[in-house]
């Protein structure tokens, strides 16, 4: 079943189902071999849901590293994975790129634009998620953090012009159905298949997205 979500232009989003924290992860590793972090979770407080790392302004509560060290419990393992999240199964779940994939991160209003314009053009696209920051993160293969900026100044593009980043090794996202504060869940956009269990790699997606960020400014 799939519905609309407004303002993306009839853009098809796959309705959310209610999998729990835990069976993510699992399926995450087992399914995509994707190494999973438990982060941080939210602690009901006084009415409200703060982010467990006990910071009243977290800028992300409840979706970030929950310690310094957190690449260390990273794991592709889905019987580490489920021990994890029994252990704290309102942990969030991090995904650390620069192993099997970077990310290109857009504003929501380009990422929907150019998922268009990709559908149009036949690209061959791998996962996208939907932050509630308004932020898509669409999966490529990695190294793109490193080649991307010169990319966008062959398509003639200053790469500080665009609102357009890359995540890469040392950093992660987000995976649903995380939630993130009281902003909501973060969702898939272009859900894992096994269709797109193959990566593209930056430079296939490179066009329409500064397209669409240009477009966006």
């Amino acid at each position: 079943m799939e519905e609309t979500i407004a303002g993306t232009d009839a853009v098809q989003i796959p309705k959310q189902r209610g999998e729990s924290l835990l069976d993510a992860a699992v399926r995450y590793a087992e399914e995509r071999h994707w190494d999973v972090v438990p982060g941080t979770w939210l602690d009901a407080v006084d009415g409200s849901h703060r982010c467990s790392c006990g910071d009243a302004a977290c800028p992300a509560p409840g979706a970030h590293p929950a310690r310094p060290d957190w690449m260390s419990e990273a794991t592709g393992s889905a019987t580490v994975a489920r021990r994890m999240w029994q252990e704290r199964p309102t942990a969030s779940i991090l995904l650390p790129t620069g192993l099997t994939f970077d990310t290109v991160s857009v504003p929501e209003t380009a990422g929907f634009l150019a998922l268009a314009r990709m559908r149009r053009m036949e690209l061959a696209l791998g996962p996208v998620t939907l932050t509630p920051d308004r932020r898509m993160e669409f999966f490529v293969l990695p190294g793109a953090a490193a080649k991307v900026p010169d990319l966008l100044r062959r398509l003639g593009w200053a790469p500080s012009s665009l609102d357009l980043t890359v995540r890469g090794e040392g950093d992660f996202v987000a995976a649903p159905p995380t939630r993130v504060g009281s902003r909501g869940a973060v969702q898939w956009a272009c859900r894992p298949t096994v269709a797109n269990r193959w990566l593209p790699d930056a430079e296939e997606l490179m066009s329409p997205l500064a397209y669409a960020c240009g477009r966006d400014r």
